[in-house]
């Protein structure tokens, strides 16, 4: 009997797939927040089809966006300042909410991959 529970449970756990509505979260204004040196970050940024522009700090940046397929995509500084910022970051979208979305992002040929969680608010 435990067996077939554990079947029956092995089964409906494994049918079970995150939603994704990537759509959904391609444009407008969203906030990420991340601790930075101990501290609270608040990061905001507007995104259309293919231009993100970030406010972080009272510094402004502007990206393109190169999207991949639907759920992921390649972010591009338009105006670096220095090496790092050279560096395309890849983003993919890892699973969608109402209004929030967890990702997973790296430098493009990079292998430390981080994740976070944006809130879209218009």
């Amino acid at each position: 009997m435990r067996i077939l529970y554990a079947v029956v449970f092995i089964a409906f756990v494994s049918c079970y797939a995150p939603e994704r509505n990537c759509e959904h979260f391609k444009t407008g204004t969203f906030e990420f927040e991340t601790y930075l040196n101990g501290e609270l970050a608040k990061t905001t940024f507007v995104r259309n089809d293919s231009i993100e522009i970030e406010y972080f700090q009272q510094k402004v940046d502007t990206s393109s966006i190169r999207w991949i397929n639907e759920c992921e995509y390649i972010l591009t500084n338009l105006n670096p300042e220095n090496r790092a910022e050279e560096k395309p970051v890849h983003i993919k979208i890892l699973t969608t909410e109402k209004e929030t979305y967890t990702f997973e992002f790296s430098m493009v040929g990079g292998t430390k991959k981080q994740k976070g969680t944006a809130k879209k608010t218009k």
